[in-house]
């Protein structure tokens, strides 16, 4: 499909609003799984959407920005994963693959902004010293201007401007290749897992791990739903075990600050 001026300006919008929150991580909708579908809905495949976020935030599940650190931008792949796929017909796992420059151009733009917005601390400093609470205000719309307006240009110069060169590029790839694009693509999302499980995993909550991995891999049924609806079950379980337990603890505390023990009043 052709991506029409109207879509890329949409998708520069989206860009621009998802890039904002990409900054600010104040709602999250940067998330591939959300920017995914969403651009999905503005090229009139929502099924794509959906299915290239729940690849692409599995491929990022163990990667978000943390202070200065910054991992390829999610706002970009997960726009560029769907573009690619739509444009070109090809399958969401080569996609991936193909966004990835893309995500690593604008890692390096925000990098670039971290170091640059420095020159912005002198006047912080000055208007702070002077008491002029409106200058400081206004000062700090400047990087935020620059960071949504960067967001929605490279988008759209990305998704729209680029869609030519980026449709022969593709179609020129020998068949190889590309193969080795789908295959780089669909192990992503297992190593983004990997690395969430690295940092999140912990001894008491393996079984659960497995139960989810025999439920899945062993039970045939026609999609996810039923694997969710039992993650639910297990954190539903986990919350009020939990919310118990500091009960108890809070009870036997407030036992204990005034003097008695467990066994005062029986």
């Amino acid at each position: 499909m052709t991506i029409t001026l109207t879509q890329g300006i949409l998708i520069a919008v989206w860009a621009m609003i998802a890039g904002l929150d990409c900054w600010l991580q104040a709602f999250y909708i940067f998330r591939p799984i959300i920017v995914c579908t969403v651009t999905g809905l503005i090229l009139g495949d929502l099924q794509l959407g959906v299915i290239a976020g729940g690849l692409t935030e599995l491929a990022f599940a163990g990667l978000t920005p943390a202070g200065g650190t910054q991992p390829p931008n999610t706002v970009l792949c997960g726009i560029m994963t769907v573009v690619i796929a739509a444009a070109n017909n090809t399958a969401p796992t080569t996609a991936i693959g193909l966004s990835l420059p893309f995500a690593m151009l604008m890692q390096y733009i925000l990098l670039f902004y971290y170091s640059s917005f420095s020159l912005f601390m002198s006047k912080f400093d000055k208007y702070a010293k002077e008491g002029n609470a409106q200058a400081f205000k206004r000062l700090n719309y400047i990087p935020l201007i620059i960071v949504v307006v960067s967001f929605g240009i490279v988008a759209f110069m990305s998704a729209y401007a680029a869609q030519a060169p980026m449709h022969q590029l593709v179609t020129s790839m020998p068949h190889w290749l590309t193969h080795g694009f789908e295959l780089a693509g669909g192990i992503l999302p297992a190593v983004g897992f990997a690395m969430l499980l690295k940092v999140m995993l912990k001894a008491k909550y393996f079984p659960y791990l497995l139960i989810g991995f025999v439920f899945a891999s062993m039970i045939p049924f026609s999609n996810v739903l039923p694997v969710a609806l039992l993650g639910v079950v297990f954190a539903m379980i986990e919350y009020y075990r939990s919310r118990d337990n500091s009960a108890l603890k809070k009870k036997v505390d407030d036992i204990e600050s005034k003097g008695g023990d467990m066994d005062d009043g029986i």
